[in-house]
């Protein structure tokens, strides 16, 4: 079939597929005939499918015609990648990469690059776009990220509209509702979408030893049925744990608490057996994963063969060869080297990358054929597998522990099958006594993911569309967004339902005898007693956090309060103020050995100074043994907790002049002496909580229309108020804030206006910087104005004034607030750009006394990195740039240098 398809074609499509090893499946050969057709393309399948293969048929169009094409990608690892396989496919002359920290022949016709780098080229209006064509965007789902994909958005709408755009997305349930707003921005858009998995998908649930399919394959009913065998295995087993004294606790998250799940050892032994490896094992933790490999290593499982030690060994040296040979001990290396010998592995965040794209090297290559990772591996990186193993179905989502969506498990188990070495993919749950199998099947049949805009305006991308269009422009391009789009849909439900209630409301009314009936006026009254009673209630509740923000305020360092209520109930002394008007937070330690910051959710009642004791004059609250020191001394000061004390008077509804007059108004109407009164009353709720409901919805029409612009507009009034826009002009300062592009970019920009990071030296500038980009991985976040020396810990100390001033006017102008300054990595980032060592340095970056992981420790500094390489850009003080420059040599040294892709 697919000779008679090569044979038919003519053109460019034609010497393209001559190219190729195999036959173009349907989704690919629609998708490439439209974009010779000259229409953009958005492809959606799913992993694995062979979309790549149409933007790879851009790439040959745009050297075919003698133009260019940019091949952007969300990671610098896929960047990397793409441009290998490009550059075998068509020469190192053609294809060029530009990532954060490489630029290798960027002139070419081809270059590969991450999608901020096209961000930033439209938002200087670089020469490199002249000449474009075509456009592919590897992974634009990637818009739906909370933290970067506002980036895809603006890339979509700043591009030139005669650029054609190949979009490859995984397989979304709103592909069409995507395609529409494509359509709507970029011109004529064919939408290709393709469900079928390039490789089958088979489900099982493995209880115990025993592998049973998930799904009743024999069943000949439409519905989906979980496996009777299965469903009666597990009956069994519970009842059989249970006569053995296993069961009887409760079901639910933790399930039964004796039950014990088969080692990791013997689960991936059962899977060799059965032939399906290689598997990775998602674990939702990183410990976990480390815990699983550890546990591996201390069996005898060993899953490589002899003849493969010396392939395994050059691989790694590959990688690896150039790290420091001081470091490997505290890196882990010979215990991870011994895994990869003998054919297991973890991969997650907390490695080293070096260690990482070593295990995804041999996984590709069959060397490594069992993975323990997180689910970051699902994310981009192509490293799939035969068999996928799911052990739990409930994750933590950075605020509490849910159940994973339809769209995650897709997702997680789309690295099942290897297109070209699979015939089939499997995806395995572990059963535990929570284990629902319903629920399993639900989520394995369940096909919802859809795309949701993650698109608002911020500081830098609002100053580069004034600068570029003016703000009357601007505001016409957000509401072109996406996420526009999809809210402006959502507020044609929103009038339908408006108007169903309107006629519901219509013939309630006649009910109550109209609107001259007397009866609508009654109901009204007792609506506004039920509203003022409210009020009084929500005005006694701001009262009372009123009281407790200027009781937090007034507190002074030493000052021993007691919290009333909550995990961090007791006495606590005050190891540093906050005065922040409205939301005050002072950093604590209790006699519990806790420190960290507070709130006025921990006072419902105001706090009250019960005494003082004397501190030290530098405390470094992150040690264990100053958090126990400190609380020995907190205990010892003989001051005791209070008994828990009434709030007092919850209300002043007695005592409302108001509410007094509208209860008499209600007794003394006509309608309040009717024998139906109460019958007709019922019928008024309805109507009031109706009349409620519209109106509320009606706010939501008016908030959701044009939204977008409003927050442009409240940006807009910040940056002129803080000199970044003058009269419609985008000023000297805000042209600075138009090239940092970086989570606090106002915060930066401001900071380099002020001059506070003049004269500094270089791994102080590190370690002041940090505090901008580092973020805590456990409670706590900012630890107080604390420092190595004195001049980080007074250039620290005005960074952090400058982004109180800047979050009391972002509450003022109702934006998000900017986010808090965080010290947990100053110390560890000073050490190492000063030239200490990697353990020294990793101990002093952790939090609560452990040490940073290896893999993160080089995440952050490499994101330090990229920060000072923006103010060495932008800053006007030629010390501050030189020092950055000094900064980013004196950090890149060691592991941080090695394997940078």
């Amino acid at each position: 079939m697919s000779v008679t398809y090569h044979q038919s074609q003519a053109g460019e499509l034609a010497k393209f597929s001559a190219e190729l090893t195999f036959g173009l499946d349907p989704f690919q050969r629609n998708a490439c005939k439209a974009l010779e057709g000259g229409h953009s393309v958005l492809v959606c399948a799913p992993t694995g499918a062979g979309k790549t293969v149409v933007g790879e048929f851009a790439v040959h169009l745009a050297l075919a015609a003698g133009g260019k094409c940019f091949y952007t990608t969300p990671i610098k690892a896929l960047s990397n990648q793409k441009f290998a396989d490009l550059t075998e496919r068509h020469g190192r002359d053609q294809v060029g990469l530009l990532t954060g920290d490489q630029s290798i022949n960027p002139d070419a016709p081809v270059v590969v690059m991450t999608t901020e780098v096209l961000r930033n080229m439209l938002y200087a209006s670089s020469d490199a776009l002249r000449g474009l064509s075509y456009v592919v965007m590897d992974e634009v789902h990637y818009l739906a990220d909370r933290f970067r994909g506002a980036v895809w958005e603006e890339v979509i709408l700043h591009l030139s509209p005669d650029v054609r755009l190949v979009s490859l997305s995984a397989t979304v349930s709103n592909a069409e509702e995507f395609g529409a707003w494509m359509e709507t921005v970029r011109g004529d858009t064919a939408v290709v979408v393709d469900e079928t998995r390039p490789v089958p998908l088979w489900q099982h649930v493995m209880v115990g030893r025993r592998m049973f399919d998930l799904f009743d394959t024999n069943s000949s009913d439409q519905k989906v049925l979980v496996d009777e065998d299965l469903v009666r295995y597990i009956r069994h087993r519970e009842a059989a744990d249970r006569m053995n004294g296993w069961g009887g606790g409760p079901r639910g998250r933790g399930g039964n608490r004796n039950f014990r799940p088969l080692p990791r050892p013997e689960v991936l032994a059962k899977l060799d057996e059965e032939g399906l490896l290689p598997a990775i094992t998602f674990i939702f933790s990183r410990a976990g994963c480390d815990g699983a490999l550890a546990q591996c290593l201390r069996s005898r499982l060993d899953l490589s063969r002899a003849d493969e030690a010396e392939e395994i060994d050059a691989i790694i040296e590959k990688h690896t060869g150039d790290l420091p040979k001081g470091d490997l001990e505290v890196l882990g290396y010979w215990e991870w080297r011994e895994a990869l010998r003998r054919g297991l592995a973890a991969h997650h965040a907390g490695m080293l990358p070096a260690f990482r794209h070593t295990v995804e090297e041999l996984f590709v290559r069959g060397l490594v054929r069992a993975v323990f990772a997180t689910e970051t591996l699902a994310l981009g990186i192509n490293m799939p597998a035969r068999t996928v193993v799911l052990e739990r179905l409930v994750k933590y989502n950075g605020e509490s522990h849910a159940e994973l969506t339809p769209g995650e498990y897709t997702q997680l188990t789309g690295r099942a099958g290897r297109r070209g070495i699979d015939v089939e993919g499997h995806a395995v749950v572990l059963w535990q006594p929570e284990v629902d199998t319903s629920a399993v099947a639900g989520l394995a049949s369940t096909r919802t993911y859809p795309l949701r805009s993650s698109f608002r305006p911020g500081y830098n991308m609002s100053i580069n569309l004034i600068d570029r269009m003016g703000a009357d422009e601007s505001r016409a391009l957000l509401e072109r967004s996406f996420a526009q789009f999809q809210a402006d849909r959502s507020v044609v439900g929103l009038v339908r339902g408006i108007e169903r209630n309107e006629g519901q409301l219509r013939k309630l009314r006649d009910q109550l005898g109209g609107e001259d009936g007397g009866f609508l006026e009654y109901i009204s009254l007792r609506e506004r007693i039920k509203q003022r009673e409210r009020q009084i209630e929500q005005q006694g509740r701001a009262d009372r956090r009123g009281a407790a923000v200027d009781a937090l305020v007034s507190l002074r360092r030493g000052d021993v309060v007691a919290i009333p209520s909550g995990r961090r109930a007791g006495l606590a002394v005050i190891l540093e103020p906050d005065v922040t008007p409205g939301d005050p937070r002072p950093l604590v330690l209790t006699e519990d050995k806790w420190a960290g910051r507070v709130s006025v959710a921990d006072f419902p009642v105001p706090a009250k100074t019960l005494g003082h004791m004397r501190l030290p004059r530098k405390i470094d609250h992150r040690t264990a043994r100053t958090r126990r020191d400190l609380a020995s001394a907190l205990r010892s000061t003989g001051i005791s907790a209070p008994g828990r004390s009434r709030r007092g008077d919850r209300s002043k509804a007695g005592e409302d002049r108001e509410l007094s007059t509208l209860r008499r108004s209600l007794r003394s109407h006509p309608a309040h002496t009717r024998p139906d009164r109460e019958q007709m009353s019922r019928v008024g709720e309805r109507y009031n909580r109706l009349l409620r409901e519209t109106e509320t919805m009606r706010q939501k029409v008016a908030a959701t229309t044009n939204s977008l612009a409003r927050t442009f507009d409240r940006i807009l009034g910040l940056l002129q108020e803080r000199g970044f826009v003058d009269a419609g002009e985008v000023t000297a300062d805000g042209r600075r804030l138009a090239r940092i592009y970086a989570e606090s970019d106002l915060l930066v920009a401001e900071c380099l206006r002020q001059g506070l990071w003049r004269g500094l030296g270089p791994a102080e500038l590190a370690a002041v910087v940090s505090i901008l980009v580092y973020e805590s991985r456990q409670e706590g976040g900012y630890l107080g104005a604390s420092g190595p020396t004195e001049p980080v810990r007074r250039a620290v100390g005005a960074t952090v004034g400058v982004w109180s001033e800047l979050r009391s006017d972002e509450a003022r102008h109702k934006l998000p607030p900017t986010r808090e300054p965080d010290l947990g990595f100053v110390t560890g980032v000073y050490k190492w750009a000063r030239g200490d060592g990697l353990a020294e340095s990793l101990l002093a970056s952790g939090d609560q006394n452990a040490p940073l992981s290896a893999g993160d420790f080089v995440r952050w500094c490499r994101q330090v990195i990229d920060l000072l390489d923006q103010i060495q850009g932008t800053a006007d003080d030629i010390e501050v740039a030189g020092t950055a420059a000094k900064a980013v040599r004196a950090i890149r040294r060691g592991v941080v240098a090695v394997d940078a892709a």
